[in-house]
């Protein structure tokens, strides 16, 4: 974080300031900020998030002895720690976000991005990074850092150096976007698709993407909507930004994009395709795996082509990117059962997209195996989002279908209605009794698939399956 007196955090975040030892009020911090009493260090700044299941205001002293100088709380603590005390610590935090962003960009040179989309958004956000952060300094978020803890906590880690700011915001309800958003007000705005994931807490697709056209509606009038031209409902949003005075600029496969791919290939080592870009035209390799990435690539190239990256830099740096996340479609296990293991998170799309890249990078004499878990926060469309899951790996011709959980049944009979039978599909209650099956069950030449809900935590039965065939 930049350099800030307490009596200056105090004043921002609207606290009461009461000091200890022998700071003062013109005392400086400048360490990191978080909710995370473990990641803090010397100079840190502790924020006492309540919570759920725990209190975060009972780990004070746990990040004082970490090297934490300030604490911010929602009541006094016994700790001896300077602590400012609010209403509100997320509301704190928050406002602190503003501030510190507000100060760096009104030096000159910051540019802030802010990404979403149904799906997507992490790779995305690991791809701009990797293409912007051989320029200059960038501030991106660790893992999902998208919510309202995440990304003001990823907001403060700017300094007066920092050119670029990536943003990734996920929407929790209506009005998250927005609120996130605002605290920054983007230069460039990057929309990747409108899908099922937390349409039940929406009430629907047309719900999510008012949601999803928050980010362009919170952006800066002068800055640029970077949209992806082949989902109907984010090209929809080009009348939104046109109307704020925003550039806008489009990326897809249809010829109507000005950044598009084309000839795309996907296989065991990776997904290739062509990229049009100002009429010239680039091969691209990128070792993640899936078609679906192509999507998530152009979007950054787009992005970074706003920010004044070239097209056959940002497409070089792209080809160096090995993983897009850990549990994102992360390669495991060895060369006689390879093991994807995408179970950091699932919706109907994503899902669609993981059986139909083990479909692909699959060849003659190998066999294809899923692992499936439930999709959560679909609400009245999970029924129906399971059945549709379980057709299509039959109709893929998924040969070994393996459903963890009875949350996933469903998608379970599915299969089997659609004609999976004679254990092509089984049903298995939890992660244990998968394993066991699958330690005895794979074999040589398989090819497979983990994939679930982030909630379902089939991630862990990835990495199990992956050091059992390391």
């Amino acid at each position: 974080m930049i350099a800030l007196s307490l009596a200056e955090i105090a004043e921002i975040i609207g606290g009461e300031l009461r000091l200890a030892g022998t700071d003062s009020v013109e005392t400086v911090v400048d360490g990191i900020v978080d909710t995370d009493s473990r990641v803090m260090e010397p100079g840190s700044i502790f924020v006492a998030k309540p919570g759920a299941e725990t209190d975060g205001h009972r780990f004070v002293g746990s990040a004082v002895q970490a090297g934490a100088v300030l604490a911010i709380v929602e009541h006094v603590v016994e700790d001896e720690v300077t602590q400012i005390v609010v209403a509100d610590v997320i509301d704190a935090l928050a406002d602190l976000a503003r501030a510190v962003v507000a100060r760096v960009r009104a030096l000159g040179e910051l540019r802030v991005i802010g990404i979403t989309g149904s799906n997507g958004k992490t790779t995305t956000k690991n791809f701009l990074a990797r293409i912007l952060q051989d320029d200059c300094e960038t501030v991106a978020p660790i893992n999902s850092y998208n919510n309202e803890v995440g990304a003001p906590v990823t907001m403060l880690r700017v300094t007066e150096r920092t050119r670029f700011l990536v943003s990734e915001f996920g929407a929790a309800a209506p009005g998250s976007i927005a609120r996130l958003a605002g605290l920054v007000e983007p230069d460039v705005s990057v929309v990747l698709m409108v899908g099922m994931a937390h349409a039940g807490g929406f009430g629907g697709i047309e719900e999510t993407a008012k949601a999803k056209a928050e980010l362009v509606a919170a952006a800066r009038p002068d800055g640029t909507a970077v949209l992806n031209i082949d989902d109907a409902r984010v090209a929809a949003m080009r009348e939104l930004a046109e109307s704020r005075g925003m550039r806008v600029v489009g990326f897809g496969q249809s010829s109507a994009a000005e950044i598009r791919a084309h000839d795309i290939e996907v296989t065991a080592a990776g997904t290739h395709c062509v990229i049009e870009a100002r009429g010239e035209r680039y091969p691209l390799h990128l070792r993640v795996l899936g078609a679906h990435h192509i999507t998530n690539a152009l979007a950054a190239i787009t992005a970074a082509g706003v920010l004044g990256v070239s097209a056959a830099d940002a497409i070089a740096r792209l080809e160096t990117v090995e993983l897009a996340e850990r549990w994102r479609m992360q390669p495991m296990g060895n060369d006689r059962v390879r093991i994807i293991n995408d179970a950091y998170n699932a919706s109907p799309d994503s899902m669609a997209a993981a059986l139909r890249t083990l479909a692909q990078i699959t060849g003659p004499g190998e066999r294809t195996v899923a692992v499936l878990g439930a999709m959560s926060e679909l609400g009245e469309s999970a029924g129906e989002e399971h059945d549709r899951i379980g057709l299509l790996a039959v109709r893929l011709n998924i040969q070994r279908i393996v459903v963890v959980g009875q949350e996933a049944r469903r998608l379970y009979l599915s299969a089997v209605g659609e004609g999976s039978w004679d254990s092509e599909a089984v049903h298995l209650l939890d992660q244990d009794a998968a394993f066991e099956y699958l330690r005895t069950e794979l074999r040589d030449g398989d090819r497979v698939l983990v994939k679930s809900s982030n909630s379902v935590g089939l991630r862990h039965l990835g990495d199990r399956l992956g050091e059992l065939f390391s």
